[in-house]
């Protein structure tokens, strides 16, 4: 159990009150299903938030399994009393970490770095080099960073893309694939550049809510007008949509409803998409769990690759990868 330490969460009482412990969460719960601990579902870890909620006293323990929720929110999709388990969960870490030091220093750095874009540029690039060199343990799993980065351009101002930080960093490669399927409907794409840069989904995960509101009112000053606002990262894309309840503000309520997962944009034009007769083979297609289990924007993906080719699901009910 450890040493305990007083702890107020400030959760919504009928939130809590919300789950009736029926148990159809637990085949959706990655943490569950690897460790089989009651404790380690989100029936279990709900239970500890009225424990503590009540007692006002909480544990390493309590810490322990908070943190090892890892927020796909696939419970949320299997609730049929649509428990808001991931509300409860960024209030919960919120209040870790105003009231403990339950994050280690190196996640803290890692989380100030996405908030600059030119430290976070350097620091790629120096992985780069030392991917190159086999410098880089393999068990990090990171993918292979490009040493020089493919210039994007802005060719016109019907939408936007949001580029976000990690995504530009290590993948902008794919950014600039989805800035041509864009083009090739005749949509003129703008960037924001270095104006927007991260969304703050990690640092709300992590319960760095005012770090995270920082760089959620950086964003929409960085996208004025009133045009689309297209993501091509899930987790970012649910973090833009959920604006209005983060910053609570109807500037940011206003923000959100503009922004649409690059799918959503794409499966309401296809009419403007290119012609192609394909003879590929068809797909497996693998949902992040934000985009199924938040944005709930996944059957838009079939929308647009049944277009072009088939596509085959997989049997795992959108578990969640492990990213």
């Amino acid at each position: 159990m450890g040493e305990t330490f007083n702890l107020s969460l400030g959760i919504d009482a009928d939130a809590l009150a919300s789950c009736v412990s029926c148990g159809l969460c637990l085949p959706h719960c990655p943490t569950y299903r690897v460790t089989q601990e009651e404790t380690a579902s989100p029936r279990g870890r709900i239970a500890l938030m009225r424990q503590v909620e009540s007692t006002g006293i909480a544990d390493g323990t309590f810490s322990d399994f908070m943190d090892a929720c890892i927020q796909c929110r696939g419970c949320e999709t299997a609730c049929p009393s649509g428990v808001p388990f991931g509300s409860m969960m960024e209030t919960t870490r919120e209040a870790l970490a105003d009231q403990t030091s339950y994050q280690p220093r190196y996640r803290t750095l890692g989380y100030s770095i996405l908030g600059m874009p030119k430290l976070l540029s350097l620091g790629s690039r120096l992985i780069a080099v030392l991917q190159r060199l086999r410098l880089v343990p393999s068990r990090l799993a990171l993918p292979k960073i490009p040493l020089r980065q493919t210039k994007l351009q802005s060719s016109g101002d019907d939408v936007w893309l949001f580029t976000g930080c990690i995504m530009d960093a290590w993948m902008r490669d794919t950014h600039a694939a989805v800035k041509r399927v864009l083009e090739s409907t005749g949509a003129g794409v703008r960037l924001p550049g270095n104006e927007a840069g991260c969304c703050g989904a990690l640092h709300v995960h992590a319960g760095l809510t005012p770090k995270a509101k920082k760089l959620g009112n950086k964003v929409i000053k960085a996208f004025p007008g009133t045009n689309p606002i297209l993501v091509d990262s899930a987790g970012c894309g649910a973090q833009l949509k959920d604006y209005g309840h983060l910053l609570g503000t109807t500037k940011a309520a206003a923000f959100s409803a503009r922004v649409f997962d690059v799918h959503e944009w794409l499966a309401e034009n296809l009419e403007k998409l290119p012609k192609i007769v394909s003879d590929e083979p068809p797909v497996v297609v693998q949902d992040p769990c934000h985009l199924r289990h938040v944005q709930r924007s996944h059957e838009a993906v079939r929308i647009v690759m049944n277009q072009y080719m088939g596509t085959i699901e997989l049997d795992d009910d959108g578990l969640c990868c492990g990213a």
